[in-house]
């Protein structure tokens, strides 16, 4: 293993600038994150499981949205490295025009039949009941959302990676502090539960997406282009764009509905080991932190050195970036092993005897398995996304996550009745079999595209 990298001052530079604004962006999102779990669960295991349903729908939307605004932000990216501005502007435009169709669609089905949509996770009349509440009034904040993830996935592409960070972390804070205050009743307000963490985050991704404008336009960035100049782009260049977008928009679309059937499968085991689940969810997130800097530092960098057609380049970022992530993928694992105890013992969540062995299993297979899942989302997020190989992603993706991933779920679940630890650990079969694939396509440089130095738009 050649680690004569890390004598690269430039390398190091260039990739520290990235990737730490985004993981302390991630670290405070995760702690917050934790937060409202930690709120919401001083209501009880029936409120942890109904907030974390309710978000199934939420976490489906925002990975459509990552995959259409990450599929487009290869162009993005790709024009950064050639230092062309007006595509730049017209691609943005595209994607909130995207985006923000697909946001449409799930406030419909989140404001006027959230009972139908939990009903797809969960039997439980009282989940579908508390679910239903928060759903109906966080869906409101979907067109929102979808907005200010086009912008901040631009941002990222162009290396403006700070304005991402300041309104991002501000609207978090806001969205924590006012549903602290509505779900117990503080400050005057009134004590409203979950519907109190509800109206937190709504207003808090609204705020979001306001920061992010008034910050582009008043730094007078790349990205303040009047509403003519967004949507002003032909067919012909959309449809460019597409091409490449719509395999990396259903990649995200079929793994988050592979996720949440995954949910659905451990929902349908008992209500404790969904909480389980969720409460497992939000400490994995902090575990990621580190990664998602990494991983989006890396699809940054790759896209740039290929838009500028330094192709091996982007090949030899990549390995190192495989390198440092499976490093520290080591040491998180080691920690989430360690600290196992505490966090059950803490008293931070109000989970049954038979929920917090769940909870200590869960996070014994995660720390085992997460070198794996890290290597994984390097090859994918920095080489095959960022060098606009998304159709062999799909193909790979949907063949792992539908015929190995879930399968296992369900026959290890329903079949053989294992614990939810253990069929969370028949999961990451998918992940054993997507290395060897997504290893074979990194080494062989196919997945390498250089998409604008095509004919003139």
């Amino acid at each position: 293993m050649n680690l004569s990298f890390l004598r690269d001052r430039a390398f190091l530079k260039e990739m520290l600038w990235i990737a730490l604004p985004i993981s302390f962006q991630q670290l405070i999102s995760a702690a917050l994150n934790m937060i409202d779990v930690v709120m919401v669960g001083q209501l009880g295991e029936t409120s942890i499981a109904a907030l974390g349903l309710a978000n199934q729908v939420f976490f489906v939307l925002i990975l459509l949205l990552f995959g259409t605004t990450s599929g487009m932000a290869i162009f993005t990216a790709q024009f950064w490295g050639k230092q062309e501005i007006e595509p730049i502007r017209k691609v943005l435009g595209m994607s909130i025009l995207v985006t923000s169709s697909f946001a449409s669609i799930f406030t419909l089905a989140a404001v006027f039949i959230p009972q139908r949509v939990l009903g797809l996770y969960t039997n439980d009349a009282e989940v579908i009941a508390i679910g239903s509440q928060y759903l109906r009034i966080v869906g409101l904040s979907y067109i929102p959302v979808a907005i200010a993830t086009s912008y901040v996935t631009v941002l990222r592409s162009i290396q403006l990676v700070r304005i991402t960070v300041v309104a991002t972390i501000t609207a978090l804070f806001f969205k924590t502090i006012l549903g602290y205050m509505l779900i117990f009743g503080l400050g005057g307000l009134p004590e409203l539960g979950v519907r109190g963490a509800a109206i937190g985050t709504a207003s808090g991704w609204t705020l979001e997406l306001a920061l992010l404008l008034i910050l582009v336009y008043t730094q007078k960035t790349p990205l303040a282009g009047g509403l003519k100049t967004l949507f002003s782009f032909d067919m012909t260049f959309f449809a460019r764009v597409l091409r490449t977008a719509l395999p990396a928009m259903a990649n995200e679309l079929f793994w988050s509905v592979g996720i949440t059937t995954y949910n659905a499968i451990y929902a349908h085991i008992s209500t404790d080991s969904i909480s389980a689940i969720n409460v497992n969810a939000t400490i994995e997130e902090l575990g990621f932190v580190v990664f998602i800097g990494l991983g989006n530092a890396c699809a940054v960098m790759v896209g740039n050195r290929i838009g500028a057609g330094k192709k091996e380049e982007a090949y030899e970022t990549v390995r190192r970036m495989i390198i440092l992530s499976v490093s520290a993928a080591w040491l998180v694992g080691l920690l989430v092993f360690s600290l196992r105890d505490v966090m059950t013992s803490s008293g931070l969540f109000k989970l049954s005897p038979n929920g917090v062995h769940n909870v200590q299993m869960l996070m014994l297979m995660m720390a085992c398995t997460l070198w794996i899942r890290m290597f994984n989302f390097s090859t994918f997020i920095g080489a095959l996304r960022a060098g606009g190989d998304t159709r062999f992603a799909l193909i790979m993706e949907i063949c792992s996550i539908w015929l190995i991933g879930v399968p296992a779920a369900y026959i290890s679940a329903f079949v053989f009745h294992l614990p939810v630890y253990y069929v969370y650990l028949m999961v990451a079969l998918e992940e054993i079999a997507k290395a060897f694939v997504s290893f074979w396509r990194f080494r062989s440089r196919k997945w390498i595209h250089d998409l604008v130095n095509e004919p003139a738009i």
